[in-house]
């Protein structure tokens, strides 16, 4: 280990402090990391109350963090580094669903739901009808994959954001698809909707002069027996702020027409109750385990 400690040395210093033991891959994460961030704080000749700055922003980032928000996820996200992680990931699996990031709001037990159940739990808003398909990448369909969804009201609000004016779980609900693979659920057209802005995050996208809003948009995540796990939305297309998401997850393969449906013969099949109402298709396209690794 170097003994003396100059810009030059530094970060071979920190690395060669590591131990034999260390394991091969956190090794090599740790030592780009420290390389990186040392090259950064010598290009930007960091200052000391700069440093005391970051310190502290990054605490009040983890004291805003609770079972209801994650404010590191968020800050990853406005920093592009949520859908950059994503993005190396699914670069292997060409001709599945494009992933997206999981966002600040997922709740780990979302209800259970029968096909077909209205997640809307308020009554305002546009009403829609999402149908969809789980198939694998060679077409197949895939009965009983579990599907998990949530989303922002027709006002841009999730439920946990309004305790007071949402019931809890509202936008919310775990699906599971039929022998044929298919799903459907009645819901509210979403909204696009500010990520919050009351924490740290948000004095960033301020700094920056950045907005802090995101096109409507619903969540899904997908899980079935023999395949990669899947997180990925579905975008409202022609959203205010489609093209620029504050987060970038946006993919134009996950953009789809929530189209006007004026019949009252599908009003009634789909319990819908009036017309006019919206209808959106989602095809989900799932990569089997170890394809692509």
């Amino acid at each position: 280990m170097a003994t003396d400690f100059t810009e030059e040395t530094a970060a071979d210093a920190v690395i060669e402090s590591f131990g034999p033991d260390t394991d091969p891959r956190l090794r090599e994460i740790l030592s780009s990391l420290v390389r990186h961030l040392h090259a950064f704080a010598r290009e930007v000749e960091l200052t000391i109350p700069e440093w005391e700055y970051a310190i502290q922003f990054l605490t009040r980032v983890g004291q805003r963090c609770d079972d209801e928000r994650q404010e590191f996820i968020l800050l990853s996200d406005v920093l592009g580094m949520s859908m950059l992680t994503e993005t190396i990931s699914n670069r292997k699996f060409g001709v599945a669903t494009e992933s997206t990031v999981l966002g600040p709001f997922h709740v780990v037990e979302s209800p259970v739901r029968s096909l077909g159940d209205n997640i809307d739990l308020v009554g305002t808003g546009t009403p829609c009808v999402i149908t969809g398909r789980v198939v694998s990448v060679d077409g197949s369909r895939i009965p009983g994959a579990t599907i998990d969804v949530w989303q922002a009201n027709d006002q841009g609000f999730y439920d946990v954001q309004q305790p007071d004016v949402q019931p809890r779980a509202n936008g919310r609900g775990l699906f599971t698809a039929d022998a044929n693979g298919e799903f459907w659920f009645r819901t509210v057209v979403p909204s696009y909707y500010p990520i919050p802005t009351d924490g740290p995050v948000g004095e960033l996208l301020i700094a920056t002069g950045r907005h802090a809003f995101r096109p409507a948009h619903i969540h899904f995540i997908v899980n079935a027996p023999g395949h990669r796990p899947l997180t990925t939305h579905m975008f409202v297309a022609g959203s205010k702020y489609i093209e620029s998401d504050t987060v970038f997850a946006v993919k134009k393969s996950l953009v789809a027409d929530f189209e006007e449906v004026t019949d009252p013969a599908l009003a009634e099949e789909w319990k819908v109750g009036k017309v006019p109402f919206s209808h959106a298709d989602f095809e989900i396209i799932m990569q089997p385990e170890g394809h692509g690794q």
